[in-house]
């Protein structure tokens, strides 16, 4: 799957110019986290988060008034505190790459460009919501984890025999296992109770680490 499928598209964006204030204010208006600036031009000059204007803002603790502390908001702008050097990806970078390049840098988002303009934006949360969805965590079922030899053809003999008992498949996932010899699987599936799932796949495994109705 590629980026341009999952992510929000026209996200809400800001000026160099604008304030602080007005910055903070269209995040809590619009309900996000973070602001891509655009230039004139409408070209990616920066990004600016809930965190940056935190830390850029008056203690509480000072000994400013509240209505000093609002004017020095008012003057403060995005251009002077926004993070500049913004790592961006293309509509067609793989969500998996999306992620690794998330997790790597420790990125709470990722602007998307066409020809040099923004097009869109992905973020954590989004990545967290196509998580559910791989997970199939809004279909009830019967989740099942077990440890597998790292072989070809051990993943298909066990759909096979969910196929012909007439189960079926939610979500299938494969992760490391416990060393390079093996794999762990979990799957979601739908149409037998825990005890025939485990009847099941239990010839072809080589062992059953949690299983539970979810």
């Amino acid at each position: 799957m590629i980026i341009e499928r999952r992510m929000t598209r026209h996200p809400i964006t800001c000026n160099p110019e604008m304030s602080l204030a007005d910055a903070s204010t269209l995040m809590k208006h619009e309900k996000v986290n973070r602001l891509p600036v655009l230039n004139k031009d409408k070209k990616l000059v920066g990004l600016i988060t809930e965190k940056d204007i935190l830390y850029a803002s008056p203690s509480p603790a000072s000994s400013l008034s509240i209505h000093e502390m609002a004017y020095l908001l008012s003057r403060l702008t995005v251009g002077k505190i926004m993070n500049k050097d913004v790592v961006t990806i293309e509509k067609n970078t793989t969500v998996e790459e999306a992620a690794r390049m998330m997790v790597d840098q420790d990125l709470s988002c990722l602007p998307v460009l066409e020809n040099g303009k923004l097009i869109g934006i992905i973020t954590k949360s989004d990545m967290f919501k196509i998580l559910l969805e791989l997970f199939g965590a809004r279909h009830f079922g019967v989740r099942v984890s077990y440890l597998v030899e790292d072989k070809p053809g051990t993943i298909a003999h066990i759909t096979s025999a969910l196929e012909k008992n007439g189960i079926d498949i939610i979500t299938f996932g494969t992760f490391m296992g416990t060393d390079p010899t093996n794999a762990i699987c979990t799957m979601k599936v739908q149409g037998a109770s825990m005890t025939k799932i485990i009847e099941i796949i239990k010839p072809f495994v080589s062992q059953i680490l949690d299983i539970q109705e979810v």
